[in-house]
């Protein structure tokens, strides 16, 4: 697929460009700074639990209760919490050594509803859900032999009845264009129109493109085809750039998709640097941000490539955040990066200087309307870091990003904390809110709207705590403006 020529500078500084969104946040005017100015009310926040949902013992396979964190696995319908988790299966070696569980918060606590009766798999299950009260879970069983490392892998979708009774679930399986070979490195991303009863699965093939398969509101798998990667072309050997980790958004058949570059190192010289440090002939590639989308998914038809960053000229990171479709169609793109890659700065880009830092944009019709930082930390400046982040969206469609934040405050105190700000009208940020939490998440999904939870003044997390290891842990927050 051919990818727009949107040369953006390293240093994401803000496009100047006049754009009012039609719907909320309502009035929400580009700014022409890099640094927004902070709106002076804030939002009072409850925490009313923190729970522990389930403990795991690592697999040594490369995945990780975590791994699948473009998607969610955690999903939020009324009074009614379900999530998905990962357990290891003793005595069975990697890859294929875990399998699904499912759990449902109650008054009582977390309760496991039921686990895979017979499959093994590598990577967490995301989940998504519609408002009748269905559940939706992305397994990818293996096709092999037990203790084989590698192999040929099935994905299906099961889906759960209405209130979770513990039954089996009904296997969907996708419809795809021929015979993709699925392996257990699936990289998949799920996502659910809530209201308009609708699912997409990507799901990766090796280096060159992503498999996908669309489930409309009658109940069939009634379109799929392939999403090819940009091709770089500026590489010293030419390739298609993998994406992964993405956010996927599907809204009224509009389906929205950024994900990193994630490619073997291709930089030549710097590979071979790499080389002498590591010992290893590979090193992988998260430097550029990129997305796509189409206004209908059922013509299979997505539109250019856009980068909407890159830390390629300084060897350095970024990671997708989040995304949020806004009633007026619009993308809103959260992401973090890392300046620079340390390890080589002496060598190859002596001048350069560290820095963090958590990023918004907002695209339409793929054209990045504005862009603005949100949070920075950087050498002989601030070095408060931000880490994960995502949206939170409001019945009032109310925006807010929360995210974590480590390092040490302007006291010169270590410090490690999750905050939450609200990106209102007119270009503000709202001020930076400590979530007073007994221990903040480093690591976490939210009850998204991409997965088909509604939007809602209760803020969902679920992830990994600080100090709490081989835990996933559970908190509900009350957000009030």
């Amino acid at each position: 697929m051919p990818m727009k020529s949107h040369a953006l500078p390293c240093s994401c500084h803000s496009i100047a460009v006049a754009f009012t969104l039609a719907a909320a946040p309502a009035g929400l005017v580009c700014a022409a700074a890099e640094m927004p100015d902070r709106a002076p009310d804030a939002p009072r926040l409850e925490v009313e639990a923190e729970e522990l949902v389930y403990r795991y013992t690592p697999a040594d396979n490369g995945a990780g209760p975590m791994w699948c964190h473009g998607s969610t696995c955690l999903v939020a319908l009324g009074d009614d919490v379900f999530a998905s988790g990962l357990e290891t299966l003793p005595g069975l070696k990697p890859l294929n050594n875990c399998r699904w569980t499912l759990f449902q918060r109650r008054p009582g606590g977390w309760t496991r509803l039921q686990a895979d009766p017979a499959g093994r798999t590598r990577e967490p299950c995301p989940l998504a859900a519609f408002p009748d009260g269905r559940l939706f879970l992305s397994a990818n069983p293996t096709l092999t032999e037990p203790n084989t490392y590698a192999g040929p892998a099935r994905p299906e979708v099961l889906e759960f009845p209405a209130a979770a009774s513990g039954g089996p679930g009904r296997v969907l399986q996708p419809r795809w264009d021929g015979s993709p070979p699925f392996s257990e490195h699936s990289y998949r991303s799920f996502a659910a129109d809530g209201p308009g009863r609708e699912l997409i699965l990507f799901q990766n093939i090796g280096y060159t493109h992503a498999e996908w398969a669309f489930y409309d509101r009658s109940g069939r798998w009634s379109a799929c085809g392939r999403l090819k990667w940009p091709w770089g072309a500026n590489y010293a050997q030419p390739q298609p750039v993998r994406v992964c980790y993405p956010n996927v958004a599907l809204r009224s058949r509009a389906v929205h998709f950024c994900g990193v570059s994630d490619i073997q190192e291709p930089h030549p010289e710097w590979r071979a640097f790499k080389k002498q440090l590591t010992g290893r002939d590979w090193d992988y590639d998260f430097r550029r941000l990129f997305y796509t989308w189409t206004p209908d998914i059922s013509t299979g038809k997505f539109a250019d490539w856009v980068e909407i960053a890159s830390r390629d000229r300084t060897g350095g990171w970024i990671s997708p955040g989040d995304l949020w479709v806004a009633p007026d169609g619009a993308a809103h793109l959260l992401w973090t990066e890392r300046a620079i890659d340390e390890r080589l700065r002496e060598k190859f880009f002596p001048g350069a200087r560290q820095s963090h830092a958590l990023h918004y944009a907002v695209v339409r019709q793929g054209s990045v309307r504005q862009r603005c930082t949100l949070l920075r930390a950087e050498e002989g400046g601030a070095r408060e870091i931000p880490g994960r982040a995502r949206f939170h969206v409001t019945l009032d469609h109310r925006l807010y990003v929360i995210c974590h934040v480590n390092g040490r405050n302007a006291a010169g105190q270590a410090i490690s904390e999750n905050r939450l700000m609200e990106i209102q009208a007119g270009g503000r940020i709202g001020p930076d809110v400590r979530v007073p939490l007994r221990r903040p998440f480093t690591e976490f999904f939210t009850a998204t709207v991409r997965g088909g939870s509604p939007p809602s003044e209760v803020l969902h997390l679920m992830g990994i705590q600080a100090d709490l290891p081989l835990a996933i842990r559970y908190a509900r927050i009350r957000v009030r403006p």
